[in-house]
């Protein structure tokens, strides 16, 4: 069974993702095959984790997958040397729906697979406090072994001296102390990290990762904390919502989770990739067009002068299905408002319109229910997904296609469209298997 482990933290903004990608890029220059893994709802964070060690990355959710699903994609595993999962926000942040853990926690993810957590945890303006704030993690649930902790940003010798005082009063190993650093950062906007096509020079950025946490973190003793767990088995990854699917593909256009491109090409399906932003129209035998998140919001100009790839478009939805998925179901919308203010004429496939001129932000898990079908899925198909965009929607007419209902089932007034053949939601799709 292959030994894992959680890169978790107290909080968001405390490193975890720098320390994931110098560890994943580390072991790997030292001959692992190492597994990477994200928990939670993440498209971005999975192309850093491959870029880093060479793997594909998968998401682990908890709340949004159900056994069957968890247990296929935890099996990716199989074969390499080590798995590592990156958590999300803080390592019990969840959906606070039921007594213990909070569902979809990175807690939650570690328990079930039976991983140890390595706490990375920023201890600027702190020094002994650090370990009693990491005590209270290490109690906080008892079916989760907190294996050891990584200081960040440490300030002076003095400083690390300090922390790993309280660190050994409160029994918690500690790992590594990575001196503060204000070069090792990822550049951001508004929906988290900068995609990992677009990075200037990824790949130096990442060894340079690696060998700061060479450095300053004990390899050798992380790598025995991990255990083989319990790993679940069985399961099947999701099936294909037609046999040739044409996919835009591009800066524009990049949130699909691995998982489901992973299942649609194991089960036979064809993926033809175009790029909207190079005015190419999706390929002319195509049986679906998918159009996922992104950041179209960006590219609006250069999406509404797109002419191949519009004429393309309304062709294909004649006859045949489109969908879009937040950033992509805004461009098959009437319109799209930029931050400047200036409007969009997108393709007008659907009537929903939205606008970045005035942000507000929509975050969080979705549960659907079809009352019309979209492609591969029939009306009455109970779906989880997320939403996380800053549009206000000014707009959003057509048949709806869902009811939506958050986390804890409470509606959402974001029902998706459905016009002829052209469906879109505003969340990404994580399951149609039911919890």
């Amino acid at each position: 069974m292959t030994p894992g482990g959680m890169i978790s933290a107290p909080a968001s903004g405390t490193g975890k993702t720098t320390v994931m990608l110098g560890l994943l890029r580390a072991l790997a220059e030292d001959g692992l095959s190492v597994q990477p893994f994200k928990s939670g709802p993440d498209y971005i964070d999975p192309a850093f984790h491959r870029a880093a060690c060479g793997r594909a990355s998968f998401n682990l959710d908890t709340w949004a997958m159900g056994p069957r699903l968890f247990a296929a994609i935890a099996a990716e595993a199989t074969g390499a040397d080590i798995a590592l999962a990156e958590g999300s926000m803080g390592l019990f942040d969840g959906v606070a729906t039921r007594g213990g853990i909070a569902h979809g926690a990175s807690a939650e993810t570690a328990a079930r697979l039976g991983w140890p957590v390595v706490l990375v945890v920023d201890v600027s303006g702190q020094a002994q406090s650090a370990a009693a704030v990491s005590l209270g993690f290490a109690r906080y649930a008892p079916e989760v072994v907190i294996g050891g902790v990584i200081l960040n940003r440490v300030a002076s010798p003095r400083h690390e001296r300090l922390v790993r005082l309280g660190m050994e009063r409160a029994g918690l190993p500690v790992l590594g102390a990575l001196p503060r650093r204000g070069d090792l950062t990822l550049p951001e906007r508004h929906l988290g990290l900068v995609q990992a096509v677009e990075h200037p020079d990824l790949d130096h950025a990442i060894a340079e990762y690696a060998a700061f946490l060479r450095a300053h973190v004990d390899l050798a003793a992380l790598r025995a904390l991990a255990t083989g767990g319990g790993m679940p088995t069985g399961g099947t990854l999701p099936r294909p919502p037609a046999q040739r699917i044409a996919l835009a593909q591009d800066a524009a256009f990049s949130f699909t989770y691995p998982h489901l491109l992973e299942g649609w090409r194991r089960a036979g399906a064809e993926i033809l990739p175009f790029s909207p932003l190079a005015d190419e129209a999706p390929d002319p035998a195509a049986d679906l067009v998918w159009l996922p998140g992104g950041y179209p919001e960006l590219h609006a100009g250069q999406l509404a002068a797109a002419g191949q790839f519009r004429a393309g478009m309304l062709r294909h939805a004649e006859t045949r299905p489109v969908h879009g998925e937040c950033g992509g179901y805004m461009a098959l919308g009437a319109g799209l408002v930029d931050k400047e203010g200036q409007r969009h004429a997108m393709l007008g496939l659907l009537g929903v319109e939205t606008s970045y001129a005035t942000r507000k932000m929509h975050l969080g898990y979705r549960q659907a229910r079809l009352l019309s079908p979209m492609p591969g899925l029939g009306a009455g198909a109970r779906l989880r997904g997320h939403e996380f965009h800053y549009s206000t929607i000014l707009a959003e007419p057509d048949d709806p296609l869902a009811e939506i209902g958050d986390a804890d089932g409470a509606p959402v007034p974001e029902t998706g469209s459905r016009r002829g053949h052209v469906t879109g939601t505003f969340f990404h799709l994580i399951s149609e298997e039911a919890p």
